[in-house]
């Protein structure tokens, strides 16, 4: 492997350029403009806001990774990934639109690998997006190198990338570092067919896993976790299938174990545990694992936890080894009843018992609710896959959330907390997109908008109070009385700003938005013709890979 190439630059080979435009008067498109230097100067060749763009014939580009998704997809299924992508349809479902608007899904499954101890991630890919998707790996605090095996057109359609990334993995399997390494086709090695399934099994017993994860084909980073996480249980459990296999660092529990799908916060594993104590259960592993040997533990348990229902590949393992999945979670009063007694059926634990585990924690997650009451109307959204189990526990805290838009699809494990919020009179929608998200939070006058990145500066720039979902909501416990109390503070204290927001608002009101933000010493030059001309390049573009589809 080498260090990413930059393949976008072609040299001494582009095409000789054509004549020097004549110099030209410019001084009456100067008048009124505030000018802070002489570039304005520079000879330019101007064409005059009526006039069309040159007829040139415009090619579409369907070779790079900014390709149509529809023509990426055609070209996978002609290099002979259709049964993969009839899979990634069956298990992650569009719709009702193409996509939603998130980050590039492979991070998702990135991220599962590098959290994994003694496990290499190898990346191949276009540079651009190899680069993207490492410096996000390193911002949130991956600590481990991602590998890289680069291309060039030549070695794409020869095959030699595969041949490439077969040699990188055998330099790389040594058994005294990795348990396995990990390899990722992105866009355009899947859309080309780079057969990673020929890829060895295991070298010098170091396992090799190969996915594709394009976006056009997996919607969410957060379903490309899911990609990583069943293919590894796969191959783990052909593994036990196939022999004894290594007991996990921890040991075996003496009780039978349920297995927790899902990332969440750290603390909710033990109170799961907790609360599964007095039905004679343990917590399981969380999928996705930190280590090769807890795939093995996660598949010997008795019943598997979908507190994330999207991961749909991972239940399909779980299933083909026989466990039974139980879908929610034990959050609030409610959710902790409903699931405490769906667990304890699934592993035919009996009522007493179960009722016992109710008994004992109910009333502290009543307790906790009370003390930290939570007052206003919520809208709420993200794509992490949570947002239904965290708008059950706004809600039981007193929230009154309006609306709840998640990126992931809809499944049988999320169909409970669908109806028990819709039967509160909330709106839920899956496979939000960004424009429903925005919808809610300006039609439903909310106090307080938690959301993504791009919908919480909606709020804030109309002056509404906003949460990050990621980072100040899902990073936190919502599990059982440790979870019933730990959103009121911070909830609370953002509502509380809403003064705050308004003089903040009020401060910064006449800078200007969009292209006019900004203090101008006067008008801004605002050149509507260019803008139209841009645009008449972008529709003959689109005309232009229209009718190369349908040839």
């Amino acid at each position: 492997m080498t260090m990413p190439e930059d393949f976008g630059h072609t040299g001494k080979g582009g095409a000789a350029p054509g004549p020097a435009a004549p110099p030209r008067d410019i001084s009456a498109r100067m008048k009124g403009e505030v000018a802070y230097d002489a570039a304005a100067e520079a000879p330019v060749e101007l064409l005059s806001a009526g006039a069309d763009a040159p007829d040139v014939p415009v090619q579409a580009d369907g070779a790079g990774c900014h390709a149509p998704a529809e023509q990426m997809e055609a070209q996978a299924r002609a290099a002979g990934n259709g049964a993969v992508l009839d899979q990634f349809a069956i298990d992650y479902p569009r719709g009702p639109h193409d996509k939603p608007e998130s980050m590039c899904p492979a991070f998702g499954s990135l991220r599962v690998g590098l959290r994994m101890r003694r496990v290499a991630t190898v990346l191949s890919g276009s540079a651009c997006c190899v680069y993207g998707l490492t410096f996000v790996s390193h911002f949130y605090g991956a600590r481990r190198s991602v590998g890289y095996v680069p291309f060039n057109s030549e070695s794409l359609v020869t095959g030699k990338l595969y041949e490439d990334i077969r040699d990188s993995v055998h330099e790389m399997a040594d058994p005294e570092r990795y348990d396995a390494i990990v390899v990722t086709n992105l866009c355009v090695p899947t859309a080309s067919g780079v057969p990673l399934r020929l890829l060895p099994k295991a070298i010098n017993g170091v396992r090799i896993i190969g996915i594709d994860v394009p976006g056009f084909g997996v919607p969410t980073h957060a379903e490309a976790k899911d990609v990583l996480a069943g293919a590894m249980l796969n191959y783990a459990r052909q593994e036990i299938a196939a022999g004894p296999v290594p007991a996990p660092v921890a040991g075996r529990s003496d009780r039978p174990t349920v297995t927790l799908l899902g990332e969440m916060f750290p603390a909710d594993p033990m109170m799961i545990g907790a609360m599964l104590a007095p039905m004679g259960l343990a917590a399981g592993p969380v999928v996705p694992c930190r280590e090769w040997r807890e795939l093995y533990a996660a598949l010997d348990c008795s019943v598997v936890a979908a507190i994330h229902p999207f991961y749909a590949a991972a239940v399909r393992e779980f299933e083909a080894a026989g466990r039974p999945i139980v879908g929610s979670a034990p959050v609030g009063v409610d959710g902790t009843h409903d699931w405490l007694a769906a667990i304890g059926a699934a592993h035919g634990v009996p009522a007493a018992q179960i009722a016992a585990a109710q008994n004992a924690f109910l009333p502290a997650i009543k307790g906790a609710l009370a003390a930290a009451p939570i007052k206003g109307r919520i809208t709420l959204s993200g794509y992490e896959g949570s947002e239904l189990i965290v708008a059950r526990l706004l809600i039981e805290s007193g929230a009154d959330v309006a609306y709840v838009g998640t990126a992931c699809a809809a499944s049988r494990w999320s169909a409970a907390d669908k109806e028990w919020l819709e039967a509160r009179g909330v709106a839920v929608k899956f496979r939000a997109s960004l424009a429903d998200d925005l919808a809610a939070a300006d039609g439903l006058d909310p106090d307080l908008v938690i959301g993504t990145t791009p919908v919480v500066q909606h709020a804030k720039q109309k002056g509404v109070p906003s949460l990050y979902f990621t980072n100040l909501i899902s990073a936190r416990p919502l599990m059982g009385p440790a979870g019933a109390g730990s959103l009121g503070e911070v909830v609370n204290a953002a509502i509380a700003g809403k003064e705050r927001m308004d003089k903040m608002r009020d401060f910064f009101e006449g800078v200007g938005e969009g292209d006019t933000a900004g203090i101008w010493e006067g008008s801004p030059n605002l050149r509507p013709d260019f803008r139209a001309q841009h645009q008449k390049k972008l529709d003959k573009a689109a005309r232009a890979a229209k009718a190369q589809e349908m040839i």
